[in-house]
């Protein structure tokens, strides 16, 4: 098999010209959403909990639901989108994304709600793929594709920075179902410009549809996740033992038939290239780190230091544009120093970000952990960029599509994990941290200890001292459990860029 090189033809390809960059602007919006969609949903989570209730199980399903169907169904949505039409597979998904935010924003329970984001992740699954392959497509010359990229990458870190503020002042003055509405203004212009601006791109050559393929791809990401959740939550179990090995089996039996298929779905020998499977590895623990992060400090500013939705919000807009910021910078940087280099170098300030978390946090206000947000954005953001331009570079214009779909695939992955093991580490180490006062009765104390949100509620139904004496006990366990979650994100990070250290070094071959 032929030696997969570095892409060298785009650096001397056709600029783009201003139609281009204005379906950039276009392709923005879906992006935008999504990351606005995550950071509302972390900010409304008390508000969610107070109104319908959930159980610690429930609440981290709220959050999970979508992007465990949408890591599912990632892969096989971009590679359809390579057969059929990315620029339709993004129409379609966002008319259904529209629609179903409608349904989720007046969802009565929490199972109702959980059934609508697992129906968000099927339309989100047609959104993310399409929007990064269309710009494969649309920017061939690569200095233009890296800033393209960088451009995009930060929609995410705009609309994480813009979701706090819009999600608070919705939070302050309506339900808590208004922060899904959101995405019917947000969709609304894209379907009307994106068919004029956005130029329809697919394979020339698609193979045959292989339905054992997209069944496969699915059969291996929802066990794998759903028993990641399962440990999280529960611990080690049977059941969350024979889901994980349901999932390796079908992955296995997925990697086995595309190495054999004439046009596989996904090409494997991807893979054997540093700079595409470095780079995944990069994008997953980095958004791990991050998701977490997001997980609990809303909580912490929410439900401990007392403050309001959009003050919450507004704490964490420097670290936002900290992102941003470092995610445009790093494009000249990247044309002079090389990527084994650059994505460790901006990472090491993440791993610095996480420390300032676990040791400041408990007892010291907001401050820390703006600055401690601010430090992690610079690493993640210049990381994402040079991860996501790898990737893309890595992979035949023709599958970029499929491409895509790992990436995407792995942030997805990364936001399930986020929140599914940090999440469900914070949750055990509170759980068994807390210390219920005497005195307190048997339903509230239950309560109490289900979550922080639980235990905000319970004090609500207790008269002074009792009351205080259980909140002071509530708040120290979760700040107990920041502590340990803190360490483990910064060795996460620790080990997203030692793997970039060793892989976006090496050659591949095949």
């Amino acid at each position: 098999m032929a030696q997969i090189g570095v892409e060298t033809s785009g650096i001397n390809a056709p600029r783009a010209g201003a139609r281009a960059w204005l379906a950039l602007v276009v392709l923005m919006l879906p992006v935008l959403l999504v990351s606005v969609d995550n950071t509302v949903l972390s900010f409304a989570l008390p508000e969610i909990a107070i109104a319908l209730a959930p159980s610690g199980a429930e609440q981290l399903w709220i959050i999970d639901a979508y992007p465990l169907v949408l890591a599912g169904l990632l892969v096989t949505m971009g590679t359809l989108g390579d057969r059929f039409g990315r620029r339709r597979m993004l129409l379609i998904g966002s008319t259904g994304f529209a629609a179903v935010s409608v349904l989720a924003a007046f969802a009565p329970t929490a199972a109702l709600l959980i059934a609508a984001r697992a129906l968000l992740g099927f339309f989100g699954a047609m959104l993310m793929p399409s929007t990064l392959s269309l710009l494969r497509s649309i920017f061939q010359n690569r200095d233009q594709r890296r800033m393209a990229i960088a451009v995009w990458a930060s929609a995410f870190s705009a609309g994480s920075a813009l979701g706090p503020i819009v999600g608070g002042f919705l939070l302050e003055h309506f339900a808590w179902g208004s922060v899904f509405l959101i995405a019917v203004p947000v969709l609304i212009p894209l379907l009307i410009a994106a068919p004029l601006l956005v130029p329809e791109s697919r394979d020339p050559a698609p193979g045959k549809i292989d339905p054992i393929s997209i069944v496969l791809s699915m059969a291996t990401m929802i066990p794998v996740v759903y028993a990641i959740k399962a440990v999280a939550v529960d611990g080690i179990t049977v059941i969350a033992v024979l889901w994980a090995l349901l999932g390796v089996a079908m992955g296995w039996l997925f990697v086995r038939r595309q190495l054999r298929a004439r046009t596989p779905m996904l090409d494997m020998a991807l893979f054997r290239r540093g700079s595409f499977s470095g780079a995944i590895l990069v994008n997953l623990l980095s958004v791990v780190a991050l998701v977490g992060f997001l997980y609990f400090v809303p909580q912490h500013l929410q439900l401990i230091l007392g403050l309001s939705p959009m003050m919450a919000g507004l704490a964490l807009v420097p670290g936002m544009l900290a992102v941003i910021v470092a995610g445009l910078s790093v494009v000249p940087i990247s044309r002079r120093v090389p990527p084994h280099i650059l994505v460790p170098s901006a990472l090491a300030f993440s791993v610095v970000g996480y420390l300032l978390v676990a040791f400041t946090t408990a007892g010291h206000g907001a401050l820390p952990l703006i600055l401690a947000f601010v430090v992690l954005g610079i690493g993640i953001g210049a990381a994402e960029t040079i991860s996501n331009e790898l990737i893309l570079s890595s992979a035949p214009a023709a599958k970029a599509g499929a491409a895509s779909a790992v990436s995407e695939t792995a942030y997805e992955l990364g936001a399930v994990l986020g929140t599914a093991v940090l999440g469900g580490i914070i949750t055990a180490f509170y759980r068994s941290a807390l210390v219920v006062p005497d005195g307190v009765p048997t339903d509230v104390s239950e309560s109490a200890r289900e979550t922080l949100a639980g235990a905000y509620t319970a004090t609500q139904d207790l008269s002074d001292p009792l009351g205080s004496a259980l909140w002071e006990a509530a708040a120290s366990a979760f700040d107990s459990g920041v502590l340990v979650t803190s360490l483990i994100g910064a060795a996460l990070v620790v080990g997203a860029g030692t793997i970039a250290a060793v892989t976006l070094r090496m050659k591949a071959t095949c």
